[in-house]
């Protein structure tokens, strides 16, 4: 069926956005798909689409990231790929920032990417071809005003892939990011509907300031995100590792 037939692939905030795309893409080339995510509905619409497994997960929860992992080993076996996906964003004033803003973001966008890896690496250690793919973003090259807590924490993603991915360089495992610029999904609408809420400008021009951002004036789909990931999956992505792939128009450029 594909090169990816019968590899077990993980994949965290799999119910939208790129976790979802990503999830198409790996089902067409083969995968078994364990889809993790906070959102049922959701979650069980691209489960049933890709012939996969939803689990209910909160990642900004260790106890609960260690259930659902358990629950995709029993369903799908030893986990081969495992995309940490699941995110969280938010923008004000950075003295306007309350600490439980910054706790939320953190504990999803970086400490969940921790336990995740954790959880992961006893699986991911055995075997060939293993592969750990951490959606990062172009902030976490870059800074952003207004961000700090989100671009503190994809910092964070940054320096843990290219950690790991030294610390299991000479494994079968590789450890890779992908930095999207702004991208055409739902945390793209919440941040488009908090710009419009401030500013009182329609959604639609809302939308447009943020895609105006990106160096090349346009949204990334995620789609885009998602053929970024499958590369770095593909057996022979095997000596790619510790690499951040943007996926930004430009805007790093």
């Amino acid at each position: 069926m594909g090169w990816a037939d019968g590899r077990h692939a993980l994949i965290t905030g799999g119910g939208t956005g790129i976790g979802a795309a990503a999830a198409r893409a790996l089902a067409a080339e083969g995968a078994r798909l364990s889809l993790l995510g906070r959102r049922r509905e959701p979650l069980e619409a691209v489960a049933a689409e890709v012939k996969g497994t939803a689990i209910p997960c909160d990642v900004s929860d260790r106890a609960s990231q260690e259930e659902a992992f358990a629950e995709a080993r029993e369903v799908n076996g030893p986990l081969d790929l495992v995309i940490l996906n699941a995110g969280v964003g938010d923008s004000a004033p950075f003295q306007r920032t309350p600490r439980e803003t910054w706790d939320r973001i953190i504990a999803t966008n970086l400490t969940g990417l921790f336990d995740g890896a954790q959880l992961a690496l006893p699986d991911l250690l055995q075997g060939e071809d293993k592969r750990l793919v951490i959606v990062a973003s172009v902030a976490g090259l870059r800074g952003a005003a207004y961000a700090a807590p989100y671009v503190a924490s994809k910092h964070g993603a940054v320096g843990l892939t290219k950690s790991l991915a030294l610390e299991f360089a000479k494994t079968n495992l590789t450890v890779n990011a992908v930095c999207p610029a702004f991208v055409d999904t739902p945390m793209v609408d919440e941040s488009a509907a908090r710009i419009a809420r401030v500013t009182r400008r329609s959604q639609d021009e809302a939308r447009a300031s943020l895609a105006a951002l990106n160096a090349n004036g346009r949204l990334v789909t995620a789609e885009q995100v998602a053929h970024a990931i499958l590369y770095l999956c593909h057996p022979d992505a095997r000596s790619v590792t510790g690499a951040c792939v943007t996926v930004d128009g430009g805007t790093t450029a």
